[in-house]
């Protein structure tokens, strides 16, 4: 086997046990690109399967209150695992494309890496680039595709991998996996999941790609959506829409960038409701029907939801029985409409 080259780490690294059933391909030479939490199952599951002669990740960034310097954690698990890491500043550059296929790998693996990648970096290895992307493509491309699944109340997502080209996840998919949404679940809790699946779905069928036993199926043209990268001003709660559209916008939203309306001025974080119900007009969108310990109850444009966790601005995040054993909400209290 081929070393991981002079810059890895010393740390040892001892290969988990394979699961029965999986082709080993050791003497096939990956690299893996990624940079999130998300990515880290799947670079666990190539290194089992593959020799990963690089991790390409993003740079170290300023990170918690006191922004210290801090790796991503793909590059923190690669240098666990012993393998060499890069983490180029630019990636459309010829003296990137050149080192990579220096690298003489038969195959890169893209996860969450964060960056659109050019031809040459898609050519530079001999089998080119497979992304494990957290949807069921065409449905949601693009960089948020986990929040708006369940922004927009879907009740299933899944994991696809795919062939890469210039496109944003328009390249023809190889195998997918599909995966329920449970009706109260957060981006973070499905994220988790997903991540977990795409590791199952690559080291189970990575091997059969590179035998070339896999059949890349160019994704449809009907149903394609975008999943655009979100911003602070998405996380905002329309009470003006139906219980269970609204529901569904905080659990999208979190972790980031956090549901949130607006309470005399005040930012309000809403971090978890339920459903009470989706039927009938329960009063003004955005009025306090009643306050309880099971959930402060919220009236919606349409039925109304519950909110069960939430953060006042400058405070903790409080359970409802907390909020109201030191606040002054009552019925009849309203979150502003139209606040910025």
């Amino acid at each position: 086997m081929r070393t991981a080259g002079p810059n890895a780490s010393r740390l040892p690294h001892t290969p988990a046990v394979r699961p029965a059933g999986l082709c080993y391909i050791a003497l096939v030479r990956a690299i893996f690109f990624g940079t999130p939490d998300f990515s880290v199952p799947c670079l666990e599951a190539l290194s089992r399967i593959a020799e990963v002669a690089l991790v390409v990740s993003q740079p170290d960034r300023p990170s918690g209150r006191g922004l210290a310097v801090t790796p991503p954690p793909v590059k923190a698990r690669a240098l666990e695992l012993g393998l060499a890491v890069k983490q180029p500043t630019k990636v459309r550059t010829p003296d990137f494309a050149e080192e990579l296929r220096a690298v003489g790998a038969d195959v890169a693996v893209v996860v969450a890496y964060g960056r659109i990648l050019p031809r040459a970096v898609l050519d530079a290895p001999r089998l080119g680039c497979v992304n494990v992307h957290a949807s069921l493509l065409p449905r949601w491309r693009g960089a948020a595709p986990i929040q708006w699944a369940i922004a927009s109340g879907d009740a299933e997502s899944g994991v696809c991998l795919m062939q890469m080209d210039e496109g944003m996840d328009t390249g023809p998919v190889l195998a997918r996996a599909r995966a329920p949404i449970g009706p109260n679940e957060t981006a973070a809790e499905l994220a988790e999941r997903l991540s977990r699946l795409g590791a199952e779905l690559l080291e189970r069928e990575l091997p059969r790609f590179v035998a070339g036993e896999l059949v890349a199926t160019p994704q449809p043209a009907d149903g394609v959506t975008l999943a655009r990268i979100l911003e602070k001003s998405d996380g905002r709660v329309d009470f003006t829409k139906g219980a269970r559209a609204v529901h569904d916008h905080v659990r999208g939203m979190s972790p980031w960038p956090g549901a949130f309306a607006t309470l005399a001025g005040a930012r309000v974080k809403i971090h978890r409701t339920h459903v009470v119900t989706d039927e009938g007009v329960r009063g003004a969108p955005g009025t306090v029907l009643a306050c309880a310990a099971s959930g402060i109850e919220i009236a919606c444009g349409r039925g109304s939801i519950a909110i069960d966790e939430l953060q006042l601005e400058g405070r903790k995040r409080l359970g409802a029985a907390e909020h109201l054993a030191g606040s002054s909400w009552a019925p009849g209290t309203r979150f502003d409409e139209g606040a910025k």
